[in-house]
């Protein structure tokens, strides 16, 4: 038998509220997770049932709420958002969010998860059904860690993102993987993501849906190569790009820098130089293309004089090595 998601009925009011569920909830909950991370969703989100688990429900005033000191989201899918707020219209909030007394005011509390529930139930004018629970920041971040990489499908920037600012913030990178439930290999890729590609980009480009680790990665190299940095930037500053799509954006941009790549290994191949010798008897095209150099000679007795060229090859780069040293010594 299929397991149920350990959070789909967490603290219902009561048994009836599931058969009150609504298309937009459903829709919803379809498009917050795919089937094929269902098991992965239970295994991961079982350390934030723990934190709720025995502990009493409350109405919150989402004025009194103050969002987590670091944030997971670049930006939140209004789309995505639109549903959830539909469904909790209709169909109330099923499940509470997280939040833990504020440190450094009294009377308000910071969101631990949760923040689109908080949202929406302060565009609704309602109560945020919350728990309330003391916790130092490291449980914090594990918690907000878990639950968002459970039920919010964030992307892969916005998890590399979420690493970099815990570990600015202090937090260890045991912490960080614990947090977010990745390997030593994935949070380095992650880091190296994020603090390799300008801020600025980062923040053109945006969530970026869809697009994986490897994507990413290959997008960091041509950010790396000579000369890029102030070209992009420019590029993503142009109105032609802030004009696309958000969703379409890295594509954009990796399209950009893939053909600017053509363009100068083009210009490579192409550098060089014609010329004739011995009064236009032969005709020398030279080629030049990193580190490869192409001479082709065009005469009428080009096949013999070009076998007595490479037979004086050995002897021209001894004086070549000569003439070098010489010029070092100078």
């Amino acid at each position: 038998m299929a397991r149920k998601h350990m959070l789909a009925n967490f603290a219902q009011p009561h048994p009836s509220a599931e058969q009150k569920s609504t298309e937009a909830r459903s829709e919803y909950t379809k498009r917050g997770a795919s089937r094929s991370m269902i098991q992965s969703l239970d295994e991961m989100a079982e350390n934030s049932i723990r934190l709720l688990e025995g502990e009493t429900v409350v109405g919150l005033d989402p004025g009194s709420l103050d969002a987590s000191f670091v944030a997971d989201r670049i930006a939140d899918d209004e789309t995505d958002f639109i549903q959830l707020r539909e469904a909790i219209r209709q169909s109330g909030q099923s499940t509470p969010i997280l939040v833990r007394p504020h440190p450094d005011a009294s009377d308000r509390y910071m969101i631990v998860f949760g923040h689109r529930r908080a949202r929406v139930a302060r565009e609704l004018g309602i109560p945020v059904r919350a728990v309330i629970k003391p916790l130092e920041d490291i449980a914090h971040v594990i918690a907000q860690g878990q639950e968002n990489t459970a039920r919010a499908n964030l992307t892969f920037i916005e998890k590399a993102l979420f690493a970099s600012k815990l570990l600015n913030s202090g937090m260890t990178k045991e912490t960080i993987r614990t947090a977010l439930t990745v390997d030593d290999t994935l949070l380095s890729r992650m880091l190296s993501v994020a603090e390799v590609i300008p801020e600025e980009i980062l923040d053109a480009v945006g969530a970026a849906k869809g697009v994986g680790r490897d994507r990413w990665e290959e997008l960091k190299k041509l950010v790396q190569a000579k000369g890029n940095d102030a070209r992009i930037i420019d590029f993503v500053r142009s109105a032609a790009f802030q004009s696309v799509d958000a969703s379409a954006r890295f594509n954009q941009l990796l399209a950009e820098l893939k053909k600017s790549g053509k363009r100068k290994r083009l210009a490579s191949k192409q550098s060089g130089r014609n010329f004739h010798i011995a009064g236009n008897a032969v005709n020398v095209v030279l080629r030049e293309s990193g580190k490869t150099f192409t001479l082709a000679l065009t005469s009428k007795d080009a096949s013999k004089f070009g076998t007595f060229v490479s037979d004086q090859l050995e002897a021209l780069y001894k004086a070549f090595q000569e003439n070098e040293s010489t010029r070092v010594g100078d």
